[in-house]
């Protein structure tokens, strides 16, 4: 622009030396250019400049790629998306943009959980809960489960293992912003060879591979996100093999149990995209031949990262959790649910030291750490999932927890647990166009918390800021 204006001033100066026009029409003329130049100008400013409804400025920007955080950040934000990111200093904000202070404070994209359940609340007897609760569940617990999670900074999440109709309404009443809620992407029912007791509505047992591809397909028609596959050392392994190859022919993931040897190896063969838990009991180790299997699947670059959710929380949290009782009377874990479900769950908890949920729990504990190096050396890429819902594992706690466990008993980095949190399950869940990284073009699902989280992981029990498609949460 500076040197067409420079131009025009070398025009005009010649025009008048050469011109026999008035000198006053010449001024007149001049000043017409001028004013067009200023108009060229104010358009070309214009255009350059993102539109913005929201603005996030100020504080330390952990996008989500791993790289050096981004200091004095400044993020645009034009309806639910991303428009620009960028510095103070460089990156203006339009006038008349809504802006949230970020100052002293650690951005970063809205968490994942890659492993929840929405229809349970920390409950300890699951026999009682699925036999008082299922009415319940699509109207009442689900839909405080989501808010729970949402209100922790968990911006998306993959609910496993569900009643069908519910999961599916749930998940469309909070994409239609009806009731508050992470992004969902749901399993419904788990696969298996037979439903426990009193869980049919939930578990789909199979039976021969026509049966499970009958059931596969019935799921995707629903219109599921991903398919959920426990026990499946207690199917055939033609019944795995139609499972996981009908779910890939309708577009859909296979998510499998990884409690058993057996489980993994049946697993590996027939193509499993993603396992959860350490499993295994309190065996010290994966077996040599489950780790050379992942060594072989990592290797093979062309089918991309090979996806472990470890699930570790919940089992290292135990005995604090016994011998501290009093984190359990953390009132956020009690949002949206009614006082009866608040009083029964509390009840269940009242002796946590008796639980045979976790009996087994203490010796688990120090296989876990051996088990997630196993699978980091192994080429495994791991995600923060954190069954949530189990005992005394309440949504509103979970997923930071999670983190902190790995940070400072696993001797993982913060960024790399936060990548885990963010990029990498977007990438596994085929959403990395839209959410996962704070990048422009994608949704604003956007965290804040006043602190450094490179330092201190644990800074994420207490979100500050949650943006959701560019809409303020928290």
């Amino acid at each position: 622009m500076s040197e067409l204006k420079a131009f025009l001033r070398r025009l005009a100066g010649d025009f008048l030396l050469q011109s026999s026009i008035p000198r006053v029409m010449l001024l007149v003329i001049a000043v017409t250019l001028a004013g067009h130049v200023r108009t060229v100008g104010a358009q070309a400013t214009a255009a350059q400049t993102p539109r913005a409804t929201l603005a996030l400025v100020g504080g330390t920007l952990i996008d989500g790629f791993g790289g050096v955080p981004l200091q004095n950040s400044v993020i645009l934000v034009d309806g639910e998306r991303i428009t620009a990111v960028g510095q103070v200093g460089s990156l203006a904000v339009p006038p008349g943009t809504t802006v949230i202070s970020t100052e002293g404070m650690s951005v970063l994209p809205g968490l994942w959980d890659m492993h929840v359940h929405l229809m349970i609340n920390g409950h300890s007897d699951y026999t009682h809960w699925d036999e008082t609760y299922p009415a319940r569940f699509e109207k009442e617990i689900m839909p405080a489960s989501a808010h729970q999670l949402l209100r922790a900074g968990v911006t998306s999440a993959r609910d496993l293992g569900g009643p069908l109709e519910a999961s599916i309404n749930v998940r469309n009443a909070i994409n239609r912003g009806e009731i508050p809620g992470p992004r969902l992407y749901v399993s419904g029912p788990f696969i298996q060879h037979e439903p426990y007791p009193g869980t049919e509505g939930f578990r789909w047992g199979v039976s021969g591979a026509a049966d499970a591809r009958a059931k596969v397909r019935q799921l995707a028609k629903a219109g599921v996100d991903v398919i959920k596959l426990i026990d499946q050392d207690q199917m055939t392994e033609d019944e795995v093999m139609a499972v996981v190859n009908e779910a890939h022919a309708n577009g859909l993931s296979v998510v499998a149990h990884s409690h058993r040897p057996e489980e993994i190896r049946i697993g590996m063969r027939a193509g499993v995209d993603n396992f959860e838990h350490t499993g295994l009991a309190n065996a010290p180790e994966y077996p040599a031949d489950v780790i050379a299997a992942i060594r072989e699947r990592t290797a093979r670059m062309n089918l991309g990262p090979f996806f472990w959710t470890p699930t570790v929380s919940p089992l290292f949290n135990y005995e604090y959790q016994r011998d501290h009782p009093e984190m359990l009377d953390d009132p956020s874990w009690t949002l949206g649910l009614a006082s009866d479900i608040i009083a029964d769950i509390r009840q269940s908890l009242r002796k946590p030291g008796e639980l045979s949920y976790f009996q087994l729990t203490p010796s688990r504990i120090p296989t876990l750490k051996r088990k997630i190096t196993q699978l980091r050396d192994a080429g495994a890429t791991l995600l923060i999932g954190t069954d949530s819902g189990v005992p005394m594992n309440f949504h509103s706690q979970s997923t930071w927890n999670e983190l902190d466990i790995w940070v400072r008993e696993m001797d993982i980095s913060p960024m790399e647990a936060i990548r885990s949190a963010t990029y990498w399950p977007s990438l596994m869940m085929k959403k990395d166009a839209d959410v996962g990284t704070v990048t422009p073009g994608k949704y604003a699902d956007i965290i804040a918390v006043r602190g450094d989280v490179l330092k201190y992981i644990n800074l994420l029990q207490d979100v500050d800021i949650v943006v959701k498609g560019g809409k303020r949460i928290r």
